[in-house]
């Protein structure tokens, strides 16, 4: 059987704002800068077509590592989408949710993220997942680890039961993952939730992603057939 399923869902990994820094002799801060600037446009594109759920890659478990200049300035970014950028997010009828290790960040941001949240909590034209600290193999670790501290016999764990425990609980897997700037691997991005999206890898950077390409994407993924194994 062949079928063909609405876009409910997106998950996008916002590749190569600093190789599109570094294409055009900017400092790599100023990608980021303009990375953001193209997540907030994403999510009115997402609006304007009936998308329900977006969930975007901002900052891996792994950019820890980067360098400290680096990383304090995408949290400063964080803290200006979570404060001064809400309310925008807000009269645009969007439910913000942050996904990811909470408690790796400072505790002013967690502050904000709770507030932002709870501003954005009774939206509903766009569920906006921003992934913060976040990491697929950790999202399923912490799952596995709460369902052992609830003490649930093995026989009853199953599949049901783990997506449950998910930082993304409740929310429908994705339809179709986008990742720009030419990497085709989903580098820990919504592990156990990707297993039947539909994957698009694109050669633009992040910063030159326009509503164009992703109208084309659309298109492209309307003539795809999701069997889901049957």
């Amino acid at each position: 059987m062949r079928l063909k399923t609405p876009i409910t869902h997106i998950g996008i990994i916002m590749d190569g704002n600093r190789r599109w820094a570094k294409n055009r002799s900017l400092p790599s801060l100023e990608g980021h800068r303009r990375g953001y600037s193209k997540m907030k446009e994403a999510s009115r594109w997402c609006i304007d077509k009936g998308i329900k759920i977006l969930t975007v890659y901002a900052f891996s478990t792994e950019n820890w590592s980067r360098k400290k200049t680096e990383v304090n300035y995408l949290m400063n970014l964080f803290r200006q989408a979570l404060s001064r950028d809400i309310s925008e997010l807000d009269r645009q009828g969007v439910r913000l949710k942050v996904i990811g290790q909470r408690e790796r960040l400072a505790p002013d941001i967690q502050k904000l993220i709770k507030a932002a949240e709870s501003k954005t909590k009774n939206n509903r034209k766009l569920l906006f997942n921003l992934a913060i600290s976040y990491g697929g193999r950790p999202d399923i670790l912490q799952a596995v680890k709460k369902i052992i501290s609830k003490k649930t016999p093995a026989q009853k764990i199953n599949e049901n039961l783990i997506s449950k425990n998910l930082w993304t609980q409740g929310i429908a897997d994705p339809d179709l993952i986008i990742r720009t700037s030419g990497e085709q691997r989903l580098s820990n991005f919504l592990t156990w939730q990707s297993v039947y999206s539909e994957l698009v890898f694109i050669k633009k950077h992040w910063p030159d992603f326009n509503q164009k390409d992703l109208d084309k994407i659309i298109k492209d993924y309307n003539k795809r057939q999701r069997r889901f194994g049957r």
